[in-house]
């Protein structure tokens, strides 16, 4: 694992040197993949992305496709995308994709998780085999995939980051309510800001049948920033390769967000107001603004949270999942 991390932020100069060189020690490709995080996520892709580009475009032949880990976030329009990967304009021999969590013809069947297991990790509410389906453009021939991933705590895998960008943002929607049902069964409060848990276990095991799978070599580039007066700070970046590279890279990340990310209070919270930035468009990601209170001990008995999103004004922008939301509720 090479790495680059100051809690004060890293200069443009000294990410730019850090990034480069990695990439020039990668032997010359022709056909490259880059995953990266969606709107959601607050990171430096936007610096990151530039350098693959420019790093490899310029061999003659060579072409870079951008995919987007969405999971079942809404798709981006191209404006969205290039101003998530820095460019002003779709650069020539780049292609976009948006990940289409429902869409059988862009997805392949490539193993399963046991019912054992699946059923351990939900204290057996789940007894059955999940299968693991993962977009099929990772298993295409490509020279080398690189994944670029945000760490911070998260409600649903402890952390965001690392091999979350495989399962579940470039998943099937067996796999993505698989994940999601062991976090809440596990309960959120117990599982946001832990480094090793239920849901996080069962991220590993799909990610593991999904990287035996895939013939090129794989790279994690792992973000750590931080957020000031409206503009993000790089503070880490962490790069490693294959399977085992994918979890150093993500512990690593998790102890410097750790540092960056969690807030400690000395009594328990009576009111919280989130204001929720326009990123999160949907009550679906809106939500986080409760979410992220779960911990035991941070809001007292009948605590009031109030989520201000006047730009909100959909339950899911999924029209089927809306429906569903309309019809059953959200709890």
């Amino acid at each position: 694992m090479e790495q680059i991390k100051n809690l004060n932020g890293i200069s443009k100069k000294k990410l730019n040197e850090f990034i480069s060189g990695f990439l020039d020690g990668i032997p010359s490709c022709k056909k490259i993949l880059v995953i990266f995080p969606d709107y959601t996520r607050f990171d430096f892709t936007d610096r990151i992305a530039p350098l693959i580009a420019e790093r490899f475009l310029s061999q003659k032949g060579a072409s870079v496709d951008f995919l987007n880990a969405g999971g079942t976030h809404r798709k981006m329009t191209e404006t969205e995308i290039n101003e998530k990967l820095g460019f002003d304009k779709k650069p020539e021999n780049v292609s976009y994709f948006n990940h289409d969590f429902d869409d059988n013809s862009s997805l392949r069947t490539i193993g399963h998780i046991s019912k054992t297991l699946v059923s351990k990790k939900t204290g057996g509410y789940l007894n059955e085999d999940i299968d693991v389906t993962v977009n099929r453009l990772v298993l295409s021939d490509y020279d080398i995939i690189i994944a670029l991933s945000s760490t911070a705590p998260h409600e649903a895998a402890g952390y965001s980051g690392g091999l979350k960008v495989f399962f579940p943002g470039i998943s099937g929607p067996e796999v993505i309510d698989l994940f999601h049902w062991a976090a809440v069964l596990a309960g959120l409060g117990s599982v946001i800001g832990t480094v090793e848990n239920k849901a996080r276990d069962l991220i590993n095991a799909g990610s593991e049948i999904i990287f035996k799978n895939i013939s090129a070599q794989v790279y994690s580039f792992n973000m750590v920033c931080a957020e000031r007066k409206n503009d993000v700070v790089p503070a880490g970046l962490f790069i490693g390769s294959g399977y085992e590279g994918f979890i150093k890279c993500y512990r690593a990340a998790c102890a410097l967000s750790r540092k960056i990310h969690v807030k400690y209070i000395d009594a328990p919270l009576k009111r919280v107001v989130q204001q929720m930035p326009d990123n999160y468009d949907e009550i679906w990601t809106a939500a986080k603004g409760s979410y992220k209170l779960q911990r035991p001990g941070v809001l007292s008995p009948g605590a009031e949270v109030i989520i201000y999103a006047p730009h909100v004004s959909v339950l899911h922008s999924n029209k089927k999942m809306q429906a569903q939301l309309c019809s059953l509720g959200y709890h």
